[in-house]
């Protein structure tokens, strides 16, 4: 029914989305942006003080004791132990795959309140202990192994994901640079292993809207879904490109939606809709449609079974 929404949406006001990938997020270069980075992935909000006293909680709350070295070091530390994926997944890989195990769902809240929510679903109480170590006693719990089931894989470029929108977006309360939040909306399996989790989060630009005007002018938008994040936490570069439009066709040929309207723009494959003259775009939360990656990537995905 909600990719029924859209079709219907897509032939009542001519939607423009980007085609044009970028690159995935960069990591941050300096010591206040990876701690305000790490600080809102662990508690929901950038953290306020003295930088000592912020990487000094946040040492705590991971690994139970203080690290040596200069701020910079300790930073760059924690920022590789949440985010990064070399030889063995990240803290927040290895939590998104707990996460996914018990509720087959990755929530956008914070590491403090994932933890707290999973450990509350599992024993009915909260525990102590570091983040690290409460990741571990969850991961027996559900896997039944302190060592998570987390292989690498390549996800192959133009990969199909199923997103939904997770605020309404509507021409009228929009301005060029607003960031555009969507979740999601289905599991994605590659070779048998999951790489992005329902609810994982993406976000992308407006790059251009106008408003509807009177005579029949009409509303324009341009979106680039620029980027998603996958189940070991890395933010992978998505777009709207030929296999998005194909599949959102095909679903809405399936759902009994007419398409006599859809129309593509352009040599790059942007894609608009037919449409009401003088009316809005108007797409409320949970729209669902799809974008897809951009390039070969290679990432850590969790064995499984479902399909």
């Amino acid at each position: 029914m909600k990719f029924r929404k859209i079709c219907a949406m897509m032939l009542s006001a001519l939607l423009v989305v980007s085609s044009l990938g970028v690159a995935s997020a960069q990591t941050p270069e300096t010591v206040q942006a990876k701690l305000g980075a790490v600080e809102k992935d662990t508690y929901g909000v950038e953290q306020t003080g003295a930088l000592l006293d912020r990487i000094n909680k946040l040492e705590k709350d991971y690994i139970g004791s203080h690290r040596s070295g200069s701020m910079m070091a300790r930073v760059d530390a924690l920022y590789d132990d949440v985010y990064t994926n070399s030889t063995t997944p990240s803290i927040l890989a290895q939590l998104n795959a707990v996460e996914w195990n018990i509720s087959h769902e990755v929530s956008m809240n914070s590491v403090e309140k994932r933890l707290a929510d999973m450990e509350m679903t599992i024993d009915g109480k909260t525990t102590e202990g570091t983040y690290k170590k409460r990741i571990s006693k969850l991961s027996k719990a559900s896997f039944g192994a302190v060592e998570l089931p987390l292989q690498q894989v390549i996800v192959p470029k133009n990969t199909l994901i199923k997103v939904a929108l997770v605020d309404p977006v509507n021409t009228k309360n929009l301005k060029k640079g607003d960031v555009i939040r969507y979740k999601v909306a289905s599991d994605v399996i590659v070779d048998g292993k999951l790489v992005f989790a329902k609810g994982e989060p993406g976000d992308g630009t407006v790059l251009k809207v106008k408003q509807a005007r009177n005579f029949g002018r009409d509303a324009e938008l341009e979106i680039d879904y620029k980027q998603t994040k996958s189940i070991d936490g890395t933010y992978v570069s998505t777009f709207m490109g030929e296999e998005s439009k194909e599949q959102m066709k095909s679903m809405a040929m399936a759902a009994g939606a007419s398409l006599a309207g859809i129309i593509i723009l352009g040599p790059i494959g942007v894609i608009g809709g037919a449409f009401v003259k003088g009316k809005n775009i108007d797409l409320p939360a949970g729209t669902e449609f799809y974008i897809q990656t951009k390039a070969d990537t290679q990432l850590f995905g969790v064995v499984t079974t479902a399909e």
